[in-house]
């Protein structure tokens, strides 16, 4: 076909079409604003625990020199003024939301009313512990999430309705009341664990129980639903034409199909159990992250209670973050519609 001079001007005038763009910029765009939102959530958080720290009743220069002399009495202009300019408290609020917020970002949590203490020092001394029963909860939890969904999905009615029902009594189970019951059972009842403050390997195993009991049913009713679809897929068929036996067919196909709904979740799991964790060692006298926040709200001691709580929504927010950015890199379907 040939162009004639009035078709190549039309051709040459003709808009040009944007070309799309690259894979690697649509990724970095989407993982970008996933950062953003991120970082928003993390600011709303410090901007509600500011807030709800400068509407609490009376005046926080007293309830300061007061936790700190361990002692509630009145105090006079003179023995304030030294608190008020160390932690400008005569600023404009807006000026020390301002200072606040500067701070987080520089990973300052302020300073304990208490101990005079830098609160991330306070933290940091008894973190280890808890990161310690959290990730010991998750492995636990994910260990019986696979093999209870294993053994009863797709079976029988019966056992499918027994295996469901347990899924959700598991997943509505209080930290605080199954972790009594756990230490009067098996600490006290039985004394195959100790009672109170065991820090050992055997010491962990109730806590960590208390933990992932709730989470594994939580996530197997998550991964039921896609075990069972699993296993009407062809590829099922297929391996049982192959002589393969049903274990491993379950445990070889159907399993690695049925866990993502699991994966998905991984993001909320980890900031939940680290929460969960905050109840479970007051539960059980154990060191950690929970003995600090009861210690500090017993004492008033508001920098040290918040910046509990913005560690734990940190710990939230980036664990899911850490989930949706794999997510992009896994799944092409997310980069299409960035």
């Amino acid at each position: 076909m040939t162009l004639t001079s009035s078709n190549r001007a039309d051709v040459a005038a003709a808009p040009a079409i944007p070309a799309p763009p690259r894979r690697g910029i649509r990724t970095s765009r989407l993982i970008g604003f996933k950062v953003l939102g991120a970082a928003l959530v993390l600011l709303g958080a410090a901007t509600a625990a500011f807030f709800a720290q400068a509407s609490i009743p009376g005046d926080r220069a007293t309830v300061i020199l007061n936790v700190r002399a361990g002692q509630a009495i009145e105090r006079t202009p003179e023995e304030l003024a030294p608190i008020v300019a160390e932690y400008g408290l005569d600023n404009p609020l807006l000026v020390q939301y301002a200072d606040y917020v500067s701070g987080l970002a520089r990973g300052d949590l302020g300073i304990s009313y208490q101990q005079h203490r830098p609160v991330i020092d306070i933290v940091a001394d008894q973190l280890g512990a808890t990161i310690v029963l959290t990730v010991a909860a998750l492995v636990l939890a994910w260990v019986i999430m696979v093999a209870w969904v294993t053994v009863t999905a797709g079976r029988g009615p019966r056992v499918r309705a027994f295996g469901a029902f347990t899924d959700t009594l598991a997943a509505g189970l209080p930290h605080y009341w199954l972790g009594i019951i756990l230490l009067l059972v098996f600490a006290l009842g039985l004394g195959w664990f100790p009672v109170i403050g065991g820090t050992g390997a055997i010491g962990l195993v109730l806590p960590a129980l208390t933990l992932a009991i709730p989470l594994a049913g939580f996530m197997g009713q998550a991964t039921r639903t896609e075990f069972e679809r699993a296993l009407d897929q062809p590829f099922v068929l297929s391996a049982r034409t192959r002589g393969m036996g049903d274990t491993g067919i379950r445990l070889g196909h159907v399993l690695r199909h049925a866990v993502l709904p699991a994966v998905t979740l991984s993001g909320w799991a980890i900031g939940a159990t680290i929460s969960g964790a905050v109840v479970v060692e007051a539960v059980f006298a154990r060191p950690g992250i929970g003995s600090v926040l009861v210690s500090a709200v017993n004492s008033q001691d508001m920098p040290v209670v918040l910046g509990l709580v913005m560690l734990i929504a940190a710990f939230y927010v980036i664990a899911n973050l850490l989930v949706d950015i794999a997510y992009v890199l896994i799944d092409p379907r997310l980069r299409r519609t960035a």
